[in-house]
């Protein structure tokens, strides 16, 4: 080998070794641009949680029962008022009073009257026991005269009249038979009447005829009882309160009895229920059907308030990712899961939203990587790049 090509040959290395580090550098800089140029995307991760299926209601509160008090007796004078609205009241408490002194007048005359029907009961009695003794006499008397007519010692004409009074005296038995029939049942109708009086005595005086809260009153001191058929008081039976809401018709079949509720009453802020009635009918106009919602007891309740909120009809744990992240059309629903930085489109079965999460119910497990929000651009296989 000459000289000249070993110089040159020492040239060509000496100039490799100093480029090198310039080469590494291009091709790094080449490796930093492709990368660069990927999708940027915002990951999510499946994870386990709570979900609800809710069903959103509106209505006014009302009473659970209820109970109107009437006026039994008529045409009597109001002479006193014992309960006023807001009252509660225990059953068997005085609400009002009625004149009574007419009503106590007809129990004296119904005592009257049944008395003297128990006098005519024992009249009865003694006149068929006399009836029954003359009767007798006059069997004995027939039958002497029979032996007498016989032995020839009696007339045909004695044996007659004593036949006829036999006869009249069997006839007087069933009379007096008959009388008693007829006293007893005057004593009969006599304790009718005389039980009949002594519960219009006790109905001037007005009772609650169950605890409750009194919410009307219509009668005034003075005013005759029973003019207009309107109630003297309504009571709300123990108090109880409820929703009354509407339900749209394609959420019934969610219902069940017994669903919790979470209810926002206007002025009060949440009152927890649950379902009582679901609605048994549809209106044909509004779709709508009315459902009856018991709510937790609150002394701030009252009937016509406003209230709106939600029936609870199913709580699971599942796995969930972001509503975004679910697409779906006419071929199904998909996600699109992230794999060291690669998509792959995959089929699921998606249930409930809640929360701005769609529950999974098949097709990915909980802690895998997926586009939070997926598009429709990208394809299985692509390349992406997570956002910091």
């Amino acid at each position: 080998m000459t000289a000249n090509c070993r110089i040159t040959r020492i040239a060509m290395l000496a100039l490799t070794l100093s480029l090198g580090p310039v080469v590494a550098a291009i091709a790094e800089t080449a490796g930093a641009v492709e990368q660069s140029e990927l999708p940027v995307v915002t990951l999510a991760t499946a994870e386990l949680s709570w979900i609800e299926a809710r069903v959103p209601v509106s209505g006014s509160l009302v009473a659970k029962q209820e109970v109107q008090v009437h006026a039994l007796v008529s045409g009597h004078e109001i002479t006193g008022i014992e309960a006023e609205v807001g009252d509660h009241v225990k059953a068997g408490q005085v609400l009002a009073r009625l004149s009574d002194e007419v009503l106590s007048a007809q129990l004296a005359q119904a005592e009257a009257e049944y008395q003297r029907a128990e006098a005519g009961v024992s009249q009865a009695e003694s006149q068929i026991a006399s009836a029954e003794a003359t009767l007798t006499q006059s069997v004995s008397a027939l039958e002497r005269t029979r032996s007498l007519r016989q032995s020839g010692n009696a007339s045909q004409a004695v044996l007659d009249q004593a036949i006829a009074a036999e006869a009249s005296a069997r006839a007087a038995a069933a009379s007096a038979s008959d009388g008693l029939g007829v006293a007893r049942a005057a004593l009969a109708l006599a304790s009718a009447a005389r039980s009949i009086a002594r519960l219009n005595l006790n109905h001037a005086t007005v009772v609650a005829p169950v605890d409750g809260l009194v919410v009307a009153r219509t009668i005034r001191q003075g005013a005759i009882s029973g003019g207009a058929g309107e109630p003297l008081f309504t009571l709300i039976a123990g108090g109880e309160v409820e929703l009354e809401a509407d339900v749209i018709e394609t959420a019934l079949s969610q219902l069940k009895s017994g669903d919790p509720a979470e209810i926002e009453v206007a002025g009060l802020g949440r009152v927890e229920g649950k379902l009582r009635l679901a609605p048994a009918a549809v209106d044909p106009l509004t779709r709508l059907g009315p459902a009856r919602i018991t709510l937790e007891p609150d002394p701030r309740l009252r009937p016509g308030l406003f209230a709106s909120g939600w029936i609870i009809t199913d709580r699971r744990e599942a796995v969930t990712v972001p509503s975004s992240a679910v697409l779906a059309d006419a071929s199904g629903e998909r996600v699109q899961v992230v794999r060291d930085g690669q998509i792959e489109t995959r089929e699921v079965r998606a249930g409930l939203v809640w929360q701005g999460r769609r529950e999974i119910v098949e097709g990915i497990a909980a802690g895998e990587t997926v586009l939070a929000r997926a598009g429709a651009f990208f394809r299985s296989g692509d390349q992406v790049r997570a956002a910091p």
